[in-house]
């Protein structure tokens, strides 16, 4: 293409197109006009003077709702993807500065992001003056992308990762054991089959009792165990299998002092040693920030140094 053939767009026409993604992407004027700091009727009167400029129809406008035109699905593609571009080329120049700065929102397991990850975030804190925090512990599904999470950290296999880019950061293994007092009261399981006469205290997430992974030569297989107690809450599974209340299966970062000291015992040692993945997650969607980009780094490094797992 000769220069002169080439398309250089007026401020005007970018502030349009701008507009037209953010709208794309919020699906209202009101939403779009919220987040761009304007008002709903200059968001409308940008989108017509794109549309006429185009001389297309870009959305699909009722009382009810406001949806893209085919012809708009395919701008708002090439648009998105030009303008992410220039997000990653902004953010690869800032991940030139030194320290992270802004506000970061981090959402993680309530147990695991209390006892593993809370003591990285406030040394990152304390070393970073200007890194501010807004962290979240939950153990329900959360959408970064609504919820405006800038960083995830989760267990488990991912169910969909679509829209997500996801860093593996290490795995949590899994141990059977119960408190002393329960053992001696109950027996001692010799075989997986032995499970069903105890009594299990079990996981209970998004109404649905957690299975155990428990090894089989060599190989691991999901095994349901008879749910005696549920519990939503990593502390709360390790509080009732120390008071004796059943066997449990929980991870070694939760149970390891409790073992070395001979408050809690393994069982079927020959069984255990499932492993549940643990992810970095962070919106496809979204550059990586630099102040993102730095907590990924330190987790990563925190992970190759054993302090996750």
């Amino acid at each position: 293409m000769d220069k002169k053939d080439t398309f250089v767009p007026h401020l005007d026409q970018l502030n349009g197109i701008m507009t037209f993604v953010e709208v794309a992407r919020a699906g209202t004027f009101t939403a779009a006009a919220e987040r761009l700091g304007i008002t709903k009727s200059a968001v409308g009167k940008s989108v017509l003077r794109l549309e006429e400029r185009l001389g297309v129809k870009l959305f699909h406008r009722t009382t009810r709702r406001l949806s893209l035109t085919i012809d708009g699905e395919a701008y708002f593609a090439r648009c998105e993807r030009a303008m992410n571009e220039i997000g990653e080329a902004e953010a690869a120049l800032k991940s030139q500065q030194t320290s992270p700065k802004g506000r970061i929102r981090v959402d993680m397991p309530a147990a695991y992001g209390r006892r593993i990850l809370l003591p990285i975030f406030l040394n990152m804190a304390k070393r970073y003056a200007g890194l501010e925090l807004t962290l979240t512990f939950n153990d329900r599904f959360v959408d970064a992308v609504e919820e405006g999470i800038d960083l995830l950290v989760r267990i488990g296999e991912l169910a969909d990762s679509s829209g997500l880019v996801a860093r593996p950061l290490t795995t949590q293994r899994l141990t059977v054991c119960a408190a002393p007092e329960y053992l001696a009261q109950r027996g001692t399981p010799a075989t997986i089959n032995d499970l069903a006469n105890h009594h299990c205290i079990v996981g209970f997430r998004r109404d649905q009792v957690k299975t155990w992974i428990l090894l089989q030569d060599g190989i691991a297989h999901r095994y349901a165990p008879p749910a005696t107690h549920e519990f939503g809450d990593g502390d709360a599974m390790l509080a009732a299998t120390l008071a004796g209340c059943g066997l449990s299966q929980l991870p070694m970062w939760l149970v390891r002092g409790h073992l070395k000291r001979g408050e809690l015992v393994e069982v079927l040692a020959g069984h255990s040693g499932g492993e549940m993945p643990i992810h970095a997650i962070w919106p496809r969607n979204r550059h990586l920030l630099p102040k993102v980009r730095a907590v990924v780094d330190e987790l990563v490094q925190q992970a190759e140094q054993g302090s996750l797992d």
